[in-house]
């Protein structure tokens, strides 16, 4: 005789499909939620990135002023060695105004070798032949294509 009931073993129970209810969430749901949190969460990060950019930037922007500060500083701290130093040479015998011809001399003179030293670096610059050549098989290589 057969029945029209599951044949099952002893201890075992057969499982039946379930029929989904209709508070599961379907597939289309679990995608467009996943989508929504993935979007929150891109937005937060760049959020926190700016407020960490706009610390950043007033912090490098106020050490950045007190690093002006000290150059301009340090400038006038050279102007008033150079005049010490004029009248530190009048002290030889020499007229000040010769004094102070010497030291705008040798200001120049420095000028001069620090300009020279500068333009022989510069000299030394090559192109980034490596980058250029890499570039121009690129574009070669795209208009093959």
């Amino acid at each position: 005789m057969t029945s029209n009931t599951p044949q099952t073993t002893p201890g075992k129970r057969r499982r039946l499909p379930e029929v989904p209810s209709p508070d599961d969430p379907t597939l289309g749901k679990l995608f467009a939620d996943a989508s929504r949190d993935l979007s929150a969460l891109v937005r937060s990060e760049i959020q926190l990135a700016k407020s960490e950019l706009k610390v950043s930037i007033k912090t490098g922007g106020t050490g950045l002023g007190l690093f002006a500060g000290a150059a301009f500083i340090a400038v006038l701290a050279i102007i008033m060695l150079s005049v010490a130093l004029a009248y530190f040479l009048s002290m030889t015998g020499l007229h000040l105004a010769w004094c102070f011809l010497i030291v705008f001399v040798f200001y120049l003179v420095l000028a001069g070798m620090l300009a020279f030293v500068g333009v022989q670096k510069v000299k030394k610059v090559r192109a980034p032949e490596r980058a250029i050549h890499q570039a121009q098989e690129s574009a070669a290589l795209l208009k093959r294509s």
